[in-house]
């Protein structure tokens, strides 16, 4: 037993004795950290924005009743200036994965107006400078892990067969000199990446639950890349090959080839701007005014029949008229709308089938999905709101058609927002195909380093 611990002992002395491995291990470290403390500093000013935003609510909120809502008040005009606030508060795990979190409004005011035209009137971010991602615990572990191992581990073989050493190592008793090496450099790589996100988690109230799978996740990780630099590193003579090759299956796995199937996916699965639906439902608003007003009630009474008979009005304006025509531009592109949602869909059914063959977009999909900051969440989001906007107009309706008076006890009665419970799952058959690809090349990578063990001796 003490010669086994000496054994290892030994080798984690040599291992951090290499001052390019000390060096790789802290900047993993340090990298880890840094991304952590971004990532917590990101949610704490998005959460620090939501409180802002809400207290700015309220007063605004205050300022619309005392000037609009009385015993003759109407509901139109309340109904108009009344901005309603909904959020959506970070995730617990959002800190180390913030996914679409720094590019979708996690803040939106609406109001009983049309819908579409509020939804993505906020999209203005340029899609070119989200192409990087944002600097989190996922980037490093997707994207800076890899090189780290790469440091590490490209010479594990080449290195001791240069300096003349290798067949004198494999020579001396005890055996399993591979699997001491490769498994102290998986267990210091962990520890470096992983120890952050634990204090992280810590300080943000981050469930166990789902820290320990973001760990198994870099553990799966790590474990490819392990694999790849076993394989490569045990059929090439050279570190300095081995290292170019595996700096290459770096450029290639993470950048050259998940950039190439995005573009194939946009090109594939064409989606239109948010913004043009505003721009479409604006647009049907505005031809409304040049209209009868009876073909306006007549396409909303087609949808609302509960109303009908309650539609006549005198004079050329009515705030029922005005609400209804924005209800009938919501529906007039409801199809669009439908088709819009159902390409982002799609392109994310593609993307987790990409992830199935490329482990670092099966790494970034079970990461997002856990911490609830993709695609997903965001229409989950855009859901919940559309809801509260139906209780909304379901709220205003019975004061506009019946010309109920609006009286302060009324403005009490508005509808508030509450927000959505996270829904952040396991995408468990992502974390699988993730779990084949680490542990295949793992094995492949081992099976290479007998090869050259047997060679050795034998040679």
């Amino acid at each position: 037993m003490s010669a086994s611990m000496s054994i290892w002992t030994a080798e984690l002395r040599l291992l951090l004795r290499s001052g390019r491995n000390l060096l790789a291990l802290i900047l993993l470290l340090l990298l880890s950290s840094a991304a952590v403390w971004a990532g917590i500093a990101e949610i704490q000013n998005q959460r620090a924005t939501i409180e802002r935003v809400a207290a700015e609510q309220a007063r605004d909120l205050a300022a619309v009743e005392k000037a609009n809502a009385g015993p003759e008040g109407e509901a139109g005009y309340n109904a108009y200036y009344a901005f309603m606030l909904t959020q959506d508060p970070p995730p617990p795990l959002s800190f180390a994965a913030i996914g679409q979190r720094d590019l979708q409004p996690y803040v939106l005011r609406v109001r009983a107006l049309g819908l579409q035209a509020q939804l993505y009137d906020s999209e203005t971010y340029n899609p070119e400078l989200a192409l990087p991602g944002v600097f989190d615990w996922a980037f490093v572990l997707i994207y800076l892990m890899p090189l780290v191992i790469i440091a590490l581990g490209h010479d594990l073989v080449t290195g001791e067969r240069e300096t003349g050493r290798l067949r004198l190592l494999l020579s001396l008793p005890g055996g399993g000199l591979w699997r001491r090496r490769v498994g102290l450099r998986y267990a210091a790589v962990l520890i470096a990446l992983g120890l952050p996100l634990v204090v992280g988690g810590f300080v943000m109230a981050a469930p166990g639950t789902g820290i320990t799978i973001m760990l198994l996740t870099a553990a799966l990780y790590a474990a490819f890349w392990f694999g790849l630099n076993m394989l490569i590193g045990g059929r090439l003579r050279t570190s300095s090959t081995a290292a170019a090759v595996m700096i290459g299956c770096w450029i290639v796995l993470t950048l050259i080839l998940p950039t190439l199937a995005n573009a194939a996916i946009a090109r594939g699965v064409p989606v239109a701007k948010g913004i043009d639906l505003t721009l479409a439902q604006r647009e049907i608003v505005h031809s409304g005014w040049d209209i009868p007003k009876e073909q306006t009630f007549e396409r909303f009474l087609a949808g609302h029949p509960e109303w009908r008979g309650k539609e006549e009005f005198e004079g050329r304006f009515h705030w029922k008229w005005y609400y209804a025509m924005h209800q009938v531009g919501d529906e007039a592109v409801a199809e669009d709308v439908a088709a819009y949602r159902a390409s982002l869909a799609k392109r994310e059914e593609m993307t987790r089938a990409l992830g199935f063959v490329l482990p670092g977009v099966g790494t970034m999909n079970v990461l997002h999905r856990l911490a609830d900051t993709d695609i997903a969440g965001q229409l989950a989001y855009q859901d919940s709101i559309a809801a509260f906007h139906q209780r909304l107009r379901q709220f205003y309706y019975p004061y506009l058609f019946n010309d109920r008076p609006f009286t302060r006890a009324d403005f009490s009665q508005i509808p508030r927002y509450a927000p959505r419970d996270h829904a952040g799952t396991l995408e468990a058959s992502a974390l699988l195909a993730l779990a084949i690809i680490a542990l295949l090349a793992l094995g492949i990578g081992m099976v290479q380093l007998n090869r050259v063990s047997g060679r050795s001796r034998t040679g």
